[in-house]
């Protein structure tokens, strides 16, 4: 009998035209609330209905709910959280520096994006228009300047009844549609002006969202948490840490989304790390050796993580050495957000069959690296998630 391996992606795919052009119709009111509502609702039922047609397994909104200023199409997995928190104030368009964050141990600077070591070896690059570099400014940077608390109770319930209309016209379980929430420690990658430190910063978060997650499972769906800090952290910390000491300041992360998850069944979490996911060099990423079982203390069944982006595609083999929980599964990425090049299907099968001979094929779900939305184009986004499904069909006949 053959093994049927799941399919899905992490998170964000490219918004409609349509869909753009009403996110900038509704910074500058141009378009009532209603017209807005209803075309935001078209638009998860059809890419919900989309994903049924193309194979995949496990699907979401594709972040449409995560609105955003003008048609900045990427990026909303973080800023949504700024329209739904209590407590932050925007300070504008531009860069910004973080204050010096002392943990113990290793005195952890965690530094400005734009303070990253990948930025500093790569000067030339970063700063060249041409160069398909990301630029690191931002549509608005938030500031906490009193307590934070969660604002985004019609938001979040607006996005479950849309995923959940669109998994019941495309024939979903409802069971297996997700949504994208934010984590405590990604969520304090702000200036903190009003928290006497970055701990007390991030457990407050973690009050902040569990909200969000609460709302997500209670309605019968997935909660995708999505934390790049778990490993995009370590370019952003100078001078380099040595790896216990990221080890150790890492280790709030975990405690913190834990906290936000109590009494939360953990087959209906799932938690997606990253390495920032911008088009760039990226020589100063942690290895994935050095913090996978620090991840797998999240109180959560499925991780997902980058594994066909080119610095990171060796590392499945890490799970020769690393054993799997009872009760988790893996959704490695196996189609990269970060290149035009499609992949063969024959490459995806393989690479899905390096981790399902170490893991088992049952508890593996071929994915994306990172979200396509805003990286790709839209045709070509739609060219890997086919790609992606006929790599995982052929992969499953090998089993």
């Amino acid at each position: 009998m053959t093994a049927q391996i799941r399919t899905s992606h992490a998170g964000s795919l490219p918004r409609t035209a349509e869909l753009i052009a009403a996110n900038k119709a509704k910074q500058d009111a141009s378009v009532s609330a209603e017209e807005y509502e209803a075309l935001l609702t078209d638009s998860v039922v059809g890419i919900v209905e989309r994903q049924k047609a193309l194979g995949i397994s496990e699907p979401n909104d594709g972040e449409y709910g995560h609105a955003m200023a003008a048609d900045f199409d990427y990026g909303a997995w973080w800023h949504y959280s700024f329209a739904r928190t209590n407590g932050l104030e925007i300070s504008g368009q531009g860069l910004w520096e973080l204050p010096e964050v002392l943990s113990e141990p290793g005195n952890i600077r965690l530094t400005s994006f734009q303070g990253r070591r990948d930025r500093a070896l790569f000067p030339g690059a970063y700063s060249d228009p041409h160069a398909g570099t990301d630029t690191g400014e931002q549509p608005g940077f938030p500031q906490a300047v009193g307590p934070i608390s969660y604002a985004g109770h019609e938001q979040i319930e607006r996005d479950i009844a849309n995923v959940k209309k669109g998994l019941e016209a495309a024939g979903y379980d409802s069971s297996r549609g997700y949504l994208n929430s934010l984590a405590p420690a990604s969520g304090a990658r702000i200036e903190n002006k009003y928290y006497d430190s970055y701990e007390e910063f991030v457990w407050a978060w973690a009050d902040v969202l569990r909200e969000e997650y609460l709302a997500i499972t209670n309605a019968g769906l997935i909660v995708q948490i999505d934390d790049p800090s778990l490993a995009e952290n370590f370019d952003q910390i100078n001078p380099e840490p040595s790896y216990e000491d990221y080890r150790k300041f890492t280790q709030l992360s975990v405690e913190a989304t834990n906290y936000a998850l109590r009494g939360i069944d953990p087959q209906q979490v799932r938690i997606h790390t990253c390495w920032g996911s911008w088009h760039g060099p990226h020589v100063t990423d942690l290895p994935f050796k050095e913090i996978v079982d620090v991840v797998l203390q999240h109180n959560a069944a499925g991780f997902t993580f980058e594994a066909a982006n080119v610095r990171h595609a060796h590392e499945w083999k890490i799970w020769e050495d690393t054993k799997l929980p009872e009760g988790k599964y893996i959704i490695p990425g196996v189609v990269s957000h970060s290149t035009n090049v499609v992949e063969h299907p024959e490459l995806v099968a393989d690479r899905i069959t390096n981790f399902a001979k170490l893991v088992g094929p049952e508890n593996v779900v071929a994915s994306t690296d990172c979200g396509l939305g805003g990286r790709v184009h839209p045709e070509i986004a739609q060219a890997k998630l086919e790609a992606l499904v006929a790599g995982a069909d052929l992969a499953s006949q090998r089993f």
